[in-house]
């Protein structure tokens, strides 16, 4: 049991998770002179950023699309560090490609007037419809990423001073009713809407301030960091150590201790207590309050409440590496999102009847075209991702009887649509479904992005960074404010700092040298 008198020495604080929030909430705290100590339940850092390596194969397990670089080499600078010097990041281009059943494809590029031309290869009358959408999703940015999203919304005058706004704006209005209005083809109607989707959010039910994700990649790019996502965590873990912080993998909190209604610290699965000064918590905001604060008395944030939110959608990936493949499919490139039969009523099938469907819409990913360490020489990497039902209600898939018949089923589509004969290559195999989510990374319902970003889920009506329940208590992460996505996620931390205030007794550099 570890029970320092926290009035002596340098100011404490505890973060629990090393997803992407937990890492660079860690980072900054460090920065404020704060002594951390991060926790974290799973064998390496990252959390859904985090990989597995498979017969020579690595694997990205979460996200992999970097956008909006900018948020890092902010953060890095507040640690007096240069993101560049210890990151390779590149750039992506083209973006990605969207390829419909009917054997039409988008491709999306940086370029504005190659996307001009690409749209008015598709639909020629759309052109001014979707020169409109993206001054649309422009204004939307700097409302809603710039202005909102990387200032607190912890009061509600902090909300009400943004009404005129979102009114201004038509946040009413869902993402795929806002491409509706621009444009009349209905594959630039998806292909306008579907980034929803990379958050965990219904296109046509989402609000309509989320097509801002197309200023985002226009104006900042798509970004592969080399080494994947895992790579900038490690480098992540790397600043927190060098700043006289430790990474603790394997180690999972069960609870979070509280006195006076104010955190003090947290105990874990082994019975072991930390106490802290302050506590930062990275988990999902329903694990956080429903189990990490379950013996403590929640006004706001109760069982019921969380029951009742609506959660983003599951996911089931597959990991899968070919063998000797390199040279084979030179038409897919790193990123391939292949639409199925139907967008709408898929949709819904997902996130309203919760219903399993036999049709699908899949993400593909192929980092080997970019990166020759994910797999052995001549082989490839590859991640096929499909949106589906979470685990909340009482009528949720089966995974475990389901799970390998979903899988054939996605390499059926695999084999017809985009890489055919890649089944007789196969050389590393394993897939994660909501269940796994549920399990791995304590999400509840399995849901893959936490709280659905609908309007009524988002800004003041999400889970506060400073908590509603306890005292020295704060959350950063994609449950919270300003939400899911990796330029978000690290955006929460930059709230974070907002809401802290620099150690009242910081950690002195000789400390820090003495930890090296």
């Amino acid at each position: 049991m570890t029970d320092r008198n926290l009035s002596s020495g340098p100011s404490r604080a505890i973060v629990i998770g090393a997803g992407l929030g937990g890492l660079s909430a860690a980072m900054r705290l460090g920065a404020k002179g704060y002594e951390v100590t991060l926790l974290d339940r799973l064998d390496r850092a990252g959390g859904r950023g985090s990989s597995l390596t498979r017969n020579g194969h690595r694997f990205d397990l979460g996200p992999t699309i970097v956008t909006v670089p900018q948020v890092f080499r902010q953060l890095w600078a507040e640690c007096g560090r240069d993101f560049d010097a210890e990151v390779d990041l590149r750039p992506v281009d083209p973006y990605y490609e969207i390829r419909w059943r009917d054997g039409s494809t988008f491709t999306v590029r940086q370029d504005e007037d190659a996307m001009v031309e690409e749209v008015r290869r598709l639909s020629p009358g759309d052109v001014p419809g979707y020169r409109k959408f993206l001054e649309d999703s422009e204004a939307r940015y700097l409302f809603g990423f710039e202005g909102l999203g990387r200032r607190p919304m912890n009061k509600l005058g902090d909300l009400l001073r943004e009404l005129p706004g979102f009114v201004r704006l038509r946040a009413d209005r869902s993402v795929w009713g806002h491409a509706k209005a621009r444009v009349r083809d209905p594959r630039l109607r998806m292909a306008l809407s579907f980034h929803p989707l990379f958050i965990g959010g219904d296109p046509t039910h989402v609000t309509s301030m989320y097509i801002l994700v197309s200023h985002l990649e226009k104006e900042f790019g798509v970004h592969y960091a080399m080494g994947g996502v895992q790579a900038m965590a490690d480098a992540m873990v790397r600043v927190i150590g060098e700043q006289g912080g430790t990474v603790r993998q394997g180690a999972e909190v069960d609870e979070i201790l509280t006195s006076s209604g104010r955190a003090t610290g947290v105990r874990l699965t082994d019975g072991e207590t930390l106490r802290a000064d302050i506590v930062v918590s990275n988990a999902d905001p329903g694990h956080t309050y429903a189990h990490l604060l379950r013996n403590t008395v929640r006004k706001r944030w109760t069982d019921r409440r969380l029951d009742r939110a609506r959660w983003s959608m599951g996911l089931f990936v597959w990991y899968f590496g070919t063998r000797g493949t390199k040279g084979m499919w030179k038409d897919v490139g790193h990123h391939t999102i292949l639409n199925g039969p139907r967008y709408t009523g898929l949709l819904r099938d997902i996130f309203m009847r919760r219903h399993l469907a036999q049709d699908m819409s899949v993400y593909l990913h192929r980092p080997s075209v970019t990166d020759p360490t994910v797999a052995p020489e001549g082989d490839d990497t590859f991640y096929a991702l499909s949106p589906v039902p979470n685990l909340h209600g009482e009528k949720s898939v089966d995974w475990a009887e389901m799970g390998e018949t979903y899988r054939q089923n996605l390499a059926r589509v695999l084999d017809e649509h985009l890489i055919p004969g890649f089944a007789d290559c196969l050389s590393a195999s394993e897939h994660f479904t909501p269940e796994t989510f549920r399990t791995r990374y304590l999400s509840p319902h399995g849901a893959g992005f936490s709280l659905e970003p609908r309007i009524f889920q988002s800004a003041w009506f999400r889970p506060h960074n400073i908590s509603e329940e306890v005292e020295n208590l704060f959350l950063v992460g994609a449950g919270t404010h300003p939400g899911a996505g990796i330029p978000s996620v690290v955006t929460s931390s930059e709230v974070l700092t907002q809401l802290v205030p620099d150690a009242p007794r910081p950690l002195v550099r000789e400390v820090r040298l003495a930890a090296e």
